[in-house]
């Protein structure tokens, strides 16, 4: 990939600034399956990718794709596939895989109207659940939210930079909407994003443990074929990769697998406010429900209306300490999202009768719209 030595403004779908930001992130593999709406990810890979010097394989389906990845990113590439409904539920084994071997890797979900086959070619953000709890077992997962095409460029690249630095799959949940709106975006030179790449061990190859933690959380990552022989397993294993059921090396496990991500939830509130300072109430959502949303939230300031909008980037772990603090200062709180209630159980969860927590879902397959949003608004202040 050629070096953007200063801001490029284009008109970018969606999807293609996902594929902008993977690159730009330094991924090196990409294998997946097409799939409606997240085919143009792949499309655009399969072309961009290997002149960029990296590999690309349409693989036979889904549960292949994410097997690729894993091996890919244990030889030592920075890896990724994108998918929607259907398939991300195909891939939750080796996401969970990805999650006790801990092997860092970017998975694309584009969301649709579901269950099943459903509306393949209508937006839906049912997915949000799926995100977090999908795969079997008790681990952390990083799941953010791009709203614009934008987003889906920047939040790409922070994507890789949390695989890397945590090493663990995380989960880029767009939309339909998001990835088929084409937009004006203002991409920043390459040269001025920031790059992170996996821990490495700085050991020679008989001393190394690929578990044992260094006091961060995250234990360095040798890449296969570099002479550091270890073993990746899927079962409970001690630190040096093999299986165990030792309790005080399983809890320790487990523990650390929580930690190396509790440990930054202060630096994973990634959100944007906007109105927030004297609203009374707030409109929370994400994805292309925020745009309607912040759309919904100005023609309610026009009217005089104390609203506010907070728009979650991060979705899992869940922004306990950020959503608390304008439950803290609000009247009430509108959740809107375009499934049945998934994220709005969470901010209820947390509430604890602080305020009253609304909710606006639509479930039709169609895009929940401004006017849409500012009548519930104006009923809750009425």
């Amino acid at each position: 990939m050629s070096e953007q030595k200063t801001a490029e403004r284009i008109l970018l779908q969606g999807s293609e600034a996902c594929v902008r930001g993977a690159l730009a992130a330094g991924c090196q593999f990409y294998a997946g399956y097409p799939i409606t709406p997240a085919t143009e990810i792949m499309e655009l890979m399969s072309r961009r990718l290997p002149p960029a010097g990296g590999v690309f394989i349409q693989m036979e389906d889904e549960i292949a794709s994410m097997g690729a990845i894993i091996g890919a990113s244990l030889g030592g590439m920075k890896a990724m596939t994108a998918t929607s409904g259907p398939g991300f539920s195909l891939m939750q084994e080796h996401i969970s895989f990805a999650a006790m071997a801990e092997v860092p890797c970017v998975i694309v979900n584009v969301m649709r109207g579901g269950p099943s086959t459903g509306l393949p070619t209508r937006p839906a953000q049912g997915d949000v659940m799926q995100a977090r709890w999908g795969s079997h077992g008790d681990h952390p997962m990083l799941v953010v939210a791009p709203s614009s095409a934008y987003e889906f460029f920047d939040l790409t690249v922070k994507a890789f930079n949390l695989a890397e630095r945590y090493r663990s799959p995380v989960i880029v949940l767009a939309d339909e909407i998001v990835a088929h709106t084409r937009e004006t975006v203002i991409l920043p030179p390459l040269e001025e994003l920031e790059i992170e790449n996996r821990p490495r061990p700085t050991v020679p190859p008989e001393w190394y443990s690929p578990y044992q933690d260094p006091g961060t959380g995250v234990p360095p990552m040798a890449a296969f074929g570099e002479g550091y022989r270890f073993h990746v397993t899927g079962l409970m294993h001690d630190i040096n990769g093999y299986p165990t059921q030792r309790p005080d090396e399983t809890e320790e496990l487990m523990m650390r697998l929580f930690h190396k991500v509790s440990k930054d939830f202060h630096l994973l509130q990634w959100y944007d406010a906007y109105f927030d300072a004297d609203a009374e109430i707030m409109v929370i959502a994400y994805g292309s429900v925020a745009r309607s949303a912040l759309k919904a939230v100005k023609m309610a300031r026009e009217k005089g209306l104390p609203v506010g909008l907070l728009k979650l980037k991060m979705i899992w772990p869940f922004m306990r300490r950020t959503v608390e603090r304008y439950l803290d200062s609000s009247r009430k709180v509108l959740v809107a999202e375009a499934n049945m209630g998934q994220l709005s159980r969470e901010v209820k969860r947390v509430n604890q009768g602080k305020c009253d927590v609304l909710t606006l879902n639509r479930i039709d397959g169609q895009m929940l719209t401004p006017d849409q949003i500012l009548e519930r608004v104006e009923e809750a202040l009425s």
